[in-house]
């Protein structure tokens, strides 16, 4: 085997494993909520199915675009393939970010707000 074979060979089998992470997700992630969505109060069994998926999801996406990178950059160098490469990228990584948006109420790049009780009772007259 070449190099620009066993390096095409990994690019595909990470994007496998990107399809194989949101195949596994979404199946845990249903089934969790098939279990719990009569024993939670209204809403939220679902609130948390969407949470699960759609990180599953974003991992996914991660992989995937791992594996485009290294298939394109290493296995096919042309001006034209690159193109494309930039193209999927950022067309996945919208979707990455928009998904991480819906899922975790915030901006990827803005931090986690942690109120606790006492926080927030501390603040009141």
């Amino acid at each position: 085997m070449q190099f620009t074979e066993i390096i095409s060979f990994a690019g595909y089998a990470i994007e496998a494993i990107g399809v194989l992470v949101v195949m596994i997700g979404s199946g845990v992630s249903s089934v969790a909520f098939l279990r719990t969505f009569r024993a939670l109060p209204e809403g939220v069994a679902y609130k948390t199915y969407r949470r699960q998926l759609g990180r599953s999801i974003i991992l996914g996406l991660e992989f995937l675009i791992a594996g485009d990178i290294i298939r394109t950059v290493v296995v096919s160098a042309t001006l034209e393939s690159v193109a494309v490469l930039g193209l999927i990228i950022l067309i996945r990584s919208f979707l990455s970010v928009t998904l991480h948006l819906e899922v975790e109420g915030r901006w990827p790049w803005q931090e986690e707000e942690r109120i606790t009780k006492a926080d927030a009772s501390a603040g009141q007259p």
